[in-house]
């Protein structure tokens, strides 16, 4: 643990290490280490390790990513993710889907129109007309006593009053009445018979 030099022993750690080092002699030569807990470089000066990092607090989103699928959407309730089929789409996730996509997926008196079966009557027909479905299409017509184009105006049908004398139901010679509604003949002066 010591050296001689010019027959005197001397200890060889003394002033070759730095501040807080530890020193050993090995073979008549100081050997200079940081003791446990410490780090830095034992000729300069040792110092305390800092301390470990902490584990940062994750908080997760058990909604990021969504485990809900296609077409549907996530909410956080108590840590756990609730999943639901985003508004106008039904089924359950992950199998949500549109109402239709096509006119056969609905009844036949409705039709798919942006993915929704619905009536498709409302304002498909002119003014008066009387709209129909038949196999998810729609068929518009005039009711009776009006006439025109059920997809543009049904107009009420005008009757002119009747002449029950016209064409007379009377024979030759005779003269046709109206009463009540019903031709009757007579007939004409100088003239006699049925």
């Amino acid at each position: 643990t010591k050296a001689c030099n010019n027959k005197k022993c001397i200890n060889p750690c003394i002033g070759a290490c730095g501040p807080s080092a530890r020193c050993e002699v090995i073979n008549h030569s100081p050997i200079c280490s940081c003791p446990p807990g410490q780090t830095g470089d034992p000729f300069q000066g040792c110092h305390d390790l800092p301390p470990p990092p902490r584990d940062p607090i994750v908080i997760t989103d058990p909604c990021n990513p969504s485990p809900c699928g296609p077409n549907s959407q996530c909410r956080n309730i108590g840590d756990n993710p609730v999943c639901s089929c985003i508004e106008s789409y039904i089924g359950s996730p992950p199998n949500c889907r549109p109402e239709c996509t096509i006119n056969a997926d609905c009844p036949t008196q409705q039709a798919c129109v942006n993915n929704k079966c619905i009536d498709p009557c409302p304002g498909s027909c002119g003014s008066g007309a009387e709209c129909y479905v038949i196999s998810h299409s729609i068929t518009c017509q005039c009711p009776t006593g009006y006439e025109g184009n059920p997809f543009v105006q049904c107009i009420l049908i005008k009757h002119e009053p009747i002449n029950a004398c016209e064409p007379s139901p009377c024979g030759a010679n005779a003269i046709c009445r109206e009463q009540n509604g019903a031709g009757s003949g007579r007939c004409i002066d100088e003239y006699l018979g049925d």
